[in-house]
């Protein structure tokens, strides 16, 4: 196992070190250097081979992605052309309520996934089985940002039960965690969607093995043929589709952040 685990770590990080190569050397390619992009358009050629010379952007290109490569284990990722501040120091600013958000949607995303993609896949073709799997297909296949138009006007406009926006600050009649229900009924809506049909397929299809149907006739029940065989087996290739997720999470947030003004840098 532990053999298992090195080997697709050293492959992971051979991905990235080759990913972030090429997206580095890339940046050569594309059209105006950074000197040129600092200074302006009105500036002279002298002033920008000087400013690149400074830099050290005249160096080759492995020598400075070597460089890259010590500082960023060193934790520096540089400075701002445009802020003027550490990379690290922005990143982090706007990180912090985004990962508030998106951690809260996923510890929603995996329970609810779980619960409706175990219960459709139980029995297939069943009334409960096709209405989970219209409902998922639908709201996989809405945008976020249309969905979240959708759940405020029906709660925010209609209704008048939750605020239209999330600011973070308690006010108007509102707290900070009604102000978290939409942005966070958007994400899991959206992102269990897929999730929960991903777990159906796979319970249906444990449900069908051999072993499943033995289990059943040897007179076990089953609520214990569901949760001590058929539940264990059918999450073992979901887990790396949960998983996933995690990706298209990070985009979903930032659509959502924008519908609700979710503010993108704590105070």
């Amino acid at each position: 196992m532990a053999r298992f685990l090195l080997k697709h770590l050293a492959f992971l990080l051979l991905t990235l070190l080759v990913v972030s190569f090429l997206v580095f050397a890339l940046n050569e390619l594309s059209p105006g250097g950074a000197a040129r992009k600092i200074l302006g358009a009105y500036a002279t050629q002298e002033q920008v081979d000087l400013l690149t010379r400074q830099m050290g952007l005249d160096r080759p290109v492995l020598v400075r992605y070597a460089e890259y490569l010590g500082k960023l284990a060193r934790g520096d990722l540089g400075e701002s052309t445009r802020f003027k501040v550490p990379v690290k120091d922005i990143i982090w600013s706007r990180l912090r309520n985004t990962a508030f958000l998106a951690a809260l949607a996923f510890a929603c995303i995996v329970p609810l996934s779980v619960l409706l993609g175990v219960a459709a896949g139980m029995r297939e073709s069943s009334a409960l089985d096709r209405g989970i799997l219209l409902f998922s297909t639908v709201i996989a296949s809405v945008p976020e940002f249309a969905l979240g138009v959708f759940l405020a006007s029906i709660f925010v406009v209609s209704l008048g039960w939750l605020p239209g926006t999330a600011t973070l600050v308690a006010g108007g009649g509102w707290s900070v965690a009604s102000q978290m229900v939409l942005p966070v009924a958007v994400i899991v809506l959206f992102d269990s969607g897929y999730v929960v049909s991903m777990i159906r397929a796979s319970m249906v299809e444990v449900m069908q093995r051999p072993y499943i149907r033995t289990a059943v006739l040897k007179g076990m029940s089953f609520r214990r043929v569901v949760i001590r065989h058929a539940l264990r087996n059918a999450m073992i290739n979901p887990v790396t589709v949960v998983l996933l997720q995690i990706n298209y999470l990070i985009s979903g947030v930032v659509v959502v952040e924008t519908v609700f003004a979710y503010p993108a840098s704590a105070a």
